[in-house]
């Protein structure tokens, strides 16, 4: 399971690059308080913990949780 810290999310995607199972999306229906679309763990996500996308998160939004 991740958390995104929203105030610290710029949208930029590398996140969903890198996730080797697709778990992460932007979530289209949500602005932060910057104007971006903030990414978010996908209903159906199958995340195995590997902390691939909090390694690759250039602003540390992402916390990962085993």
């Amino acid at each position: 399971m991740i958390t995104v810290d929203e105030r610290y999310c710029k949208g930029c995607g590398l996140c969903i690059s890198f996730c080797p199972r697709e778990c992460i999306e932007l979530d289209p229906n949500k602005l932060t308080a910057k104007g971006y679309h903030p990414a978010r763990l996908k209903a159906d996500a199958n995340c195995s913990g590997c902390s691939t996308c909090a390694t690759m998160c250039p602003d540390v939004a992402i916390t990962v949780y085993r």
